[in-house]
């Protein structure tokens, strides 16, 4: 989570393939090109592949609204 641009993390599965993965959720995507080292997402973590996911940017709400 504190990678830029990272809002969240999950579990999925790849719809290709259908093995497990963690996703990671990001505001935007940007090519690897483009992020200092530090930034970029690994493509797997323990063994398990890794999806990056861009769902814009995200917001906390109150249930009570």
């Amino acid at each position: 989570m504190r990678l830029a641009h990272v809002t969240g993390v999950g579990i999925g599965r790849d719809e290709d393939s259908g093995e497990d993965v963690i996703v990671v959720f990001v505001d935007r995507a940007v090519p690897r090109a483009l992020l200092p080292a530090q930034d970029v997402v690994p493509d797997e973590l323990e063994g398990v592949p890794v999806r990056v996911l861009a769902i814009g940017s995200v917001d906390a709400q109150d249930p009570e609204s």
